[in-house]
């Protein structure tokens, strides 16, 4: 794989709803233990710069990273992660060495499973139907009504289901901050980019306002420097 970077670990991202959640992540554990150091490397996710600008997710180079050339990915060491998932649950296994951010299966199973279930919530059902949406309401180059509702309404499911869990719990996962949390605010904090008012939803805001508050999520907001 081609080096882009010295560091111990590199991050290929843009600041979409999943390329902010690793740097997010990166930022809480430098705040929380001093590292890792990292770099970012911003690519570009247009079709019209395939073959014209280097740092393309279609590039060559990346594609030896991520085969899928999406952002985000990581390379640590020469090890590759590619998807938003695994790589926050990566790196929870290699710097969270205190469990300040994640669960530990081999303490405490049941907290465990519930972030696990939180974090492909997220993975496998927040982030493609809002993406999704997102698609269908702004992008496409036809207005489909069907389609456009049908991502829409079920993006509403989605914020609801998550609700109805801030109703008793801070939290998504044991009861503390960590990676289920990370991985899910990076969509609900594009709702108004998607179109969807979250004011029906009273402590889904009062998560996603205790989340924009931290220090170290106002700066993995700022990575890829412009």
């Amino acid at each position: 794989m081609a080096a882009q970077s010295d560091k111990e670990v590199v991050l290929y991202t843009l600041g979409t709803p999943n390329g902010l959640v690793v740097s997010i992540f990166l930022e809480e554990l430098k705040a929380a233990y001093g590292g890792p150091d990292y770099d970012a490397i911003k690519l570009s996710i247009r079709d019209a710069d395939i073959g014209k600008v280097h740092n393309q997710v279609k590039s060559p180079w990346f594609l030896e990273i991520n085969p899928n050339g999406r952002i985000p990915a990581i390379t640590h060491n020469g090890q590759r992660v590619f998807e938003t998932s695994a790589i926050l649950i990566y790196l929870a296994q290699v710097f969270d060495k205190e469990r300040k951010f994640s669960q530990d299966p081999t303490k405490n199973i049941s907290a465990w499973a519930e972030e696990q279930s939180w974090i492909f919530f997220a993975h496998g059902g927040l982030g493609p139907m809002q993406g999704q949406a997102n698609h269908f309401n702004l992008y496409a180059p036809e207005k489909i009504p069907y389609a456009i509702n049908r991502y829409l309404n079920e993006t509403k499911r989605l914020y609801s289901v998550l609700e109805s869990h801030f109703a008793k719990h801070q939290w998504l996962a044991g009861e503390q901050y960590g990676i289920a949390d990370i991985k899910t605010f990076g969509w609900v904090r594009f709702h108004d980019y998607t179109g969807v008012d979250i004011t029906p939803y009273p402590h889904l805001q009062a998560w996603l306002k205790r989340i924009e508050e931290r220090p170290a999520v106002k700066a993995g907001l700022e990575v890829p420097k412009a």
